[in-house]
């Protein structure tokens, strides 16, 4: 299975699922660029818009380029969101026509030296390009204890790809300037919650055996955790920018 198609049965489970992103870490990616509403956003790997909506509930114009369509069918609608299907590697946009490439929770399925040069091309002068990940903080025990039966059922190194993937980025000659800060970010679920979040995990077995091992590991933690009816997954927010010259170098 191709990498732009390994969401095409979890959308609904990625909608309930998944995580936001916290205030500051928003906040960072549009510090300097002057007003949001002169901002023209390109989401990479927009998923189902969780991270495109937020961007534009700033005030930004955003193209979400998303290139499964399960993934883009299942999004929200927003006014200020315009929907594209390419993908990182070639979004189809014009040379030096947008301020902000961001992406959220998607740069490890890039190829990193083919999107990085198109974040490069895309970028106006002065543009600033983001990778965004929240990973969790288990320094947390309920967290702690998910990542463990994280671990005992992925299916592939995707974890790893994560962390490769922010370095191919931190390391990325094209950048005039770099940043990367953490931000405390936390998710409060129900046991419903955290099965859809499990089930989103393109990593994780969604049917089968392996499947119900899994979620009866879940269920028997989350058991052991909740407090009227939920607990919290703790996680860490990073974002790595790297902005571009004023002369598009």
């Amino acid at each position: 299975m191709s990498f732009t198609e390994r969401f095409a049965d979890r959308a609904g489970d990625y909608v309930a699922g998944r995580p936001s992103y916290p205030a500051a870490a928003l906040d960072a990616l549009f510090d300097g660029l002057g007003d949001a509403e002169d901002v023209l956003v390109a989401d990479l790997g927009a998923g189902t818009g969780i991270s495109s909506r937020l961007l534009a509930d700033r005030g930004a114009r955003v193209l979400a380029i998303e290139p499964n369509q399960a993934m883009r069918d299942a999004a929200e609608a927003h006014p200020r969101v315009e929907w594209i299907a390419g993908t990182a590697e070639w979004t189809g946009l014009e040379e030096a026509s947008i301020d902000l490439v961001t992406a959220f929770q998607a740069f490890h399925w890039f190829d990193h030296g083919k999107a990085l040069n198109e974040m490069v091309r895309i970028l106006r002068p002065g543009g600033r390009a983001a990778v965004v990940y929240n990973e969790r903080d288990e320094n947390d025990s309920f967290t702690a204890a998910y990542g463990e039966i994280v671990r005992a059922y992925q299916t592939d190194e995707t974890e790893r790809r994560r962390a490769d993937g922010l370095e191919a980025f931190a390391v990325f000659e094209g950048w005039h300037v770099k940043r990367r800060i953490e931000v405390r970010n936390e998710q409060p679920l129900d046991l419903d919650g955290v099965l859809a979040r499990a089930r989103s995990t393109s990593y994780l077995p969604k049917t089968g055996v392996k499947a119900d091992e899994l979620h009866a590991a879940i269920r028997t933690l989350f058991a052991e955790h909740e407090h009227d009816g939920r607990v919290v997954m703790a996680m860490r927010t990073i974002v790595a920018t790297g902005d571009v010259g004023a002369d598009g170098g």
